[in-house]
């Protein structure tokens, strides 16, 4: 266990590297001048320019500047926003909250919403409730999530003003945001979970249970039910993931404070630190929930620890 809990922190430090390198080329292959676009009215003063540029510590090679940059990462100092006049880490520290509200709320109407359509759809399999559970599942997967917000803006917020348009922190505020982002991972969920519950009804401890005469009820919730929701637990790893770079879109079209409208703001004000930095937390953060998920693995399901 030691090995393994070794090997996955060693490659969750390799996974952040990789990242970090990446994501510092890339952003630098962006067009245009991050001291100009900082200066505003100012960018014509040369001096201004060329001092901006010293600190910044973009007059080094890149390679010294990515050296000076992952040095500082390393000991906790994300850097200087120029553009907000304050420090990376305070920045993110403001913003992570709201946005893990949103993905907090987001997951709970996925797992839960997606587990009821696909239980329902796998009891009465090749029913016209399964029909109508699937083909509501595809369609939630196939509609972007910019378009079904401004849609549920319209519907919800302008036509009946039952929630705020944009902006919103409260509950009501939250509840279009969380809506918007939870819909694609509903359908999702609602898929596996039919698959899941199905493929556990065929299982031999199963129809021998049934053949003791033990009631169709009991069965199900001792072990089909089960069975059928431990997978989900991987799905809710990789799901993370996904509903981090959700809020990218969900926090700029409904204007919530959160890292991912964060990120928008620090890509068109060419901020390098910030952009770096907020692309980093959330991929580390997607790697740690995938470290947690495998290490709770063999807690609620015994048999993978004895192997």
């Amino acid at each position: 266990m030691t090995r393994y809990l070794l090997a996955r922190t060693g490659a969750i430090v390799a996974l952040a590297f990789g990242i970090s390198v990446l994501v510092f080329l890339i952003i630098r292959l962006i067009p245009g001048d991050p001291a100009i676009v900082l200066l505003g009215t100012n960018a014509g003063d040369a001096e201004l320019v060329a001092r901006l540029h010293r600190q910044l510590g973009l007059d080094q090679p890149i390679y010294g500047q990515y050296a000076h940059w992952i040095s500082r990462v390393a000991q906790g100092d994300l850097g200087y926003s120029y553009g907000n006049q304050q420090s990376v880490t305070s920045l993110l520290a403001a913003n992570f909250p709201a946005t893990l509200q949103l993905m907090t709320a987001g997951l709970a109407l996925s797992l839960l919403l997606g587990s009821l359509i696909g239980i329902a759809a796998a009891v009465r399999r090749n029913r016209r409730t399964d029909l109508v559970a699937m083909g509501v599942s595809l369609t939630f997967m196939s509609i972007p999530s910019f378009w079904l917000g401004l849609l549920l803006i319209l519907l919800f917020a302008v036509e009946l003003p039952w929630f705020e348009v944009v902006g919103g922190t409260s509950l009501r505020g939250l509840v279009l945001p969380a809506v918007t982002l939870a819909l694609g991972s509903i359908g999702f969920n609602a898929r596996f979970v039919r698959s899941s519950v199905i493929a556990a009804q065929g299982r031999q401890h199963v129809l021998t249970a049934r053949a003791k005469g033990v009631s169709r009820g009991k069965v199900f919730v001792r072990h089909v039910l089960r069975n059928a929701l431990l997978p989900i637990l991987t799905v809710v790893g990789l799901q993370v993931g996904q509903l981090l770079s959700g809020t990218v879109l969900v926090e700029t079209v409904f204007s919530r404070p959160g890292i991912g409208r964060l990120l928008v703001q620090a890509i068109l004000g060419k901020d390098y630190l910030t952009v770096q930095a907020v692309v980093l937390v959330i991929a580390v953060l997607y790697a740690l929930t995938n470290f947690v998920v495998d290490l709770l693995y063999p807690v609620l399901d015994p048999r993978i620890a004895g192997r």
